[in-house]
């Protein structure tokens, strides 16, 4: 049986060292990327992670919104602005994730 309170991307790091190593460099890259500071970068993954229903990726992205100091109403606004495009139930389902990575809980 997996344990749910695991952190997945641990996991995968610890599965796939080389691989996980070679994901770091493009997350690296990507935040090298000029145009966007890292809060609003940070803002844009939760809207995406919402978009594809990953509560998950929510809760974590949340978490490092706030580190890079966005405020909790810019965090459940980016979750919120997916209900026209990708569903109520999209929002329902990570709203919750996304108050919680604000407060740290994981």
């Amino acid at each position: 049986m997996r344990n749910t309170n695991q952190n997945p991307y641990e996991v995968f790091q610890k599965e796939c060292p080389e691989v996980a190593a070679r994901f770091n460099d493009l997350i690296e890259a990507q935040k090298a990327l000029k145009g966007l500071d890292a809060k609003t970068k940070q803002l844009i993954n939760i809207a995406i992670q919402t978009a594809n229903r990953n509560p998950r990726g929510v809760q974590m992205h949340a978490m490092m919104a706030k580190s890079e100091g966005a405020a909790r109403e810019e965090i459940i606004a980016a979750v919120v602005l997916n209900l026209h495009h990708s569903g109520f139930a999209n929002v329902l389902e990570c709203l919750p994730a996304a108050i919680d990575g604000f407060e740290g809980k994981i």
